[in-house]
C-alpha cells in the first residue's frame, strides 16, 4: 500500500523541541538567538522553524527600529 506521505522530506518543515535542550542549543546557534528568545517565539507561533524564524526577525526589526527612534531623538 502506497503511504500517504508527500514526497516532501521532513527536514523540508524541521520543528523546534523547547524541552530538547540539545535541539534548543543547536537551534540558537543555527539562528543566532538564544534559547530563552527560541522558547519565547515557539510560544508565540508554534514550533516550526520556519516560523520561529520570521517571528525572531520580526521582533529584532522592530527592537532596531526602537533603538534607531531613540537615538535620534537623543541627538542634539
Amino acid at each position: 500500500m502506497a503511504s500517504s506521505r508527500t514526497s516532501r522530506d521532513a527536514s523540508d518543515d524541521p520543528r523546534l523541541d523547547p524541552r530538547d535542550e540539545a535541539d534548543l542549543h543547536a537551534w540558537a546557534e543555527r539562528l543566532d538567538a538564544s534559547p530563552d528568545e527560541l522558547r519565547e517565539a515557539a510560544a508565540a507561533v508554534g514550533h516550526r522553524i520556519a516560523d520561529i524564524e520570521l517571528h525572531l526577525k520580526g521582533s529584532r526589526a522592530s527592537a532596531n527600529s526602537e533603538r534607531v527612534e531613540r537615538e535620534l531623538k537623543e541627538r542634539p
